[in-house]
């Protein structure tokens, strides 16, 4: 089965809020025949696009071929929230990467700043907004976060974050299921299909050839690299491979470091006045789950919460049902009020959660944000660009850190991640 068709129809996006209300853009025309130029971008999504983008606007001549549409994936699916720092805390980072994890920091923050620059240089209407709470179920965990947040301000000299006790995340939030969290005022939230379709326009405006509904069935490597489509071959000098979790087998490296995960989201009916009973700002919200619930409102105050993962290819058939329970949990006041759209979409993880940055003789690869991907995707981009224009240092910092495959090989490999996934969330269910 295939990842690009399991669940939605070829050239079309999937329906959802965020199709509904992200002004359309005229497709690409596919590739016809070969071409040349100095890279070719497989992949456009947030990682591609900014690749492609930073890589025109220094000179080069960039084709990106894109499978379906931009912004088809997970850049025009996700929750749209920007966190600080990297997927892992800076705890973790100290003990995995001690050399460079201030670089680390550093980078992270630097694409939050990335994002919003290019929404306002390019005028891109993808409605920022800042503030991201974090809320826990144990006041271990609420004393944890507090100490963190401490230890990045005199560390790392980040004052972003504010604690909360039980009161204050009740008052922010309108639920009771939680005891205290933070709330980051650095991270913040947008409308991330308007974002992946703004980055296109941008990129096709500073000389990207940008081909949609072209798929890359083969990568030979050589002294110039060959891409080879269904409809023609792309030759270049370098190579930026930013399929995320729809690379399947056109690179078995990566594939093997990086597997395809589903996540889904719902959205409510607009509440009106009872908006501001379930978030008293227009901050987003992300709890303490292992398989993570996250939530906003939407600009006509609806609810977008997500939650629930499957491993495989396809969708379960009631996505609503899965995302209700979750979300009923937390806010059981909105029982009778109905889901007007569900959807889900393939993202991808890795074993230790960060992404796997890796690059070979003019093949760049970036992927496995594992939900973690807004702003590391665009600054992915970024430093790809960086990397081929001959400034690598960050790149390959984030190329150090330590990975590992998944066990099981292709066939296992699922199976194994569903069975550890079903752990986890029985330590979640019984408040381990």
């Amino acid at each position: 089965m295939d990842l690009l068709t399991a669940n939605d129809r070829s050239g079309v996006y999937p329906a959802s809020w965020y199709a509904e209300t992200a002004p359309p853009l005229a497709p690409f025309a596919p590739l016809s025949g070969d071409a040349r130029a100095d890279v070719c971008v497989i992949g456009g999504g947030y990682t591609g696009l900014s690749a492609a983008l930073h890589l025109a606007q220094s000179g080069l001549s960039v084709i990106l071929i894109e499978a379906q549409r931009v912004g088809f994936g997970a850049s025009g699916r996700n929750g749209g929230q920007v966190g600080s720092g990297q997927r892992q805390d800076q705890s973790w980072l100290e003990r995995h990467a001690p050399g460079d994890a201030r670089l680390l920091w550093t980078i992270a923050e630097d694409a939050k700043a990335l994002v919003q620059h290019l929404i306002a240089h390019h005028g891109i209407d993808a409605a920022w907004r800042p503030g991201v709470v974090h809320a826990f179920r144990r006041p271990r965990d609420v004393d944890h976060e507090h100490r963190y947040a401490d230890r990045l301000a005199r560390i790392y000299g980040y004052d972003g974050i504010e604690p909360l006790d039980r009161a204050a995340i009740r008052d922010l939030i309108g639920s009771t299921a939680f005891v205290g969290g933070s709330l980051d005022h650095g991270a913040g939230h947008l409308h991330p299909l308007r974002f992946a379709l703004g980055l296109a326009r941008a990129a096709a405006t500073a000389g990207v050839r940008i081909c949609e509904t072209t798929r890359a069935t083969h990568l030979r490597r050589g002294a110039r690299h060959r891409v080879e489509t269904e409809t023609g071959i792309v030759t270049a000098d370098h190579v930026v491979l930013a399929a995320n979790g729809y690379l399947g087998g056109l690179e078995r490296n990566v594939a093997a470091r990086v597997m395809p995960i589903n996540n889904f989201i719902v959205a409510t009916e607009p509440l009106g006045a009872r908006a501001r009973d379930i978030l008293a700002r227009d901050i987003a919200v992300a709890d303490d789950r292992f398989v993570v619930n996250y939530w906003r409102l939407s600009e006509d105050n609806r609810l977008l919460f997500g939650g629930g993962e499957s491993y495989g290819y396809r969708f379960p058939r009631d996505i609503r049902a899965v995302v209700r329970k979750p979300m009923l949990e937390i806010y059981p006041q909105l029982a009778d009020v109905p889901l007007t759209h569900a959807w889900g979409g393939t993202l991808a993880i890795t074993m230790n959660r960060m992404p796997h940055f890796a690059r070979d003789r003019g093949v760049y690869t970036a992927s496995g944000y594992s939900g973690h991907g807004v702003a590391m995707a665009t600054m992915a981009g970024r430093m790809m660009a960086d990397a081929i224009a001959g400034d690598a240092g960050r790149f390959d910092a984030m190329a150090r850190l330590p990975g590992a495959r998944f066990p099981g090989g292709p066939t296992l490999r699922a199976p194994l991640l569903a069975l550890a996934m079903t752990w986890f969330g029985l330590r979640d269910r019984l408040g381990f």
